[in-house]
């Protein structure tokens, strides 16, 4: 067999994934493995019409779970999944996930982010994982969203509690 076919074989038998997305403006690149990554809070917003699961890194889950996000720690990664609304076809008072909107991140780095409170901010749109924002400014933004949170280290999740 030639070593392109290999190559080829090798394609078919991994199978293929959907290519890498782009990286944000400000240079982030999505997350490798945050689909597996564990829950942290959940939260809907009625303003909007929208759920969000708030998944997290293993950094970001030790410091959930041993409540210590005052400040979180650097290499803590935030991911909210966000999707529209909708109803449950067979249980119409149930809220379920319809379209996926689309995947923020929040990476705590307090050097490499500060002007921007110690998070990097990116964002991808749809099941296309388009990148968010014209250029590297989109982050300020997010940023200036995010102020009204500072008293709780510029993150409105609160971990939910768990038994």
């Amino acid at each position: 067999m030639r070593k392109s076919s290999w190559g080829l074989l090798l394609l078919l038998v991994y199978g293929l994934s959907a290519p890498a997305a782009d990286p944000a403006p400000n240079g982030i690149q999505l997350p490798e493995g945050f689909r597996d990554w564990r829950l942290i809070a959940i939260d809907q917003r009625t303003d909007n019409q929208t759920l969000r699961a708030i998944l997290g890194n293993d950094i970001a889950i030790q410091a959930a779970r041993g409540a210590r996000t005052q400040p979180w720690p650097d290499g803590a990664i935030l991911a909210k999944l966000v999707w529209k609304t909708g109803t449950h076809p067979l249980w119409p008072a149930a809220t379920i996930p319809a379209d996926f909107v689309n995947a923020d991140f929040m990476i705590r780095d307090q050097a490499r982010f500060a002007s921007t409170g110690g998070w990097g901010f990116a964002r991808w749109l749809g099941t296309a994982q388009t990148p968010y924002g014209k250029d590297a400014e989109f982050a300020q933004a997010c940023f200036a969203c995010h102020t009204v949170a500072k008293s709780a280290g510029y993150v409105f999740t609160q971990p939910a509690a768990l038994p």
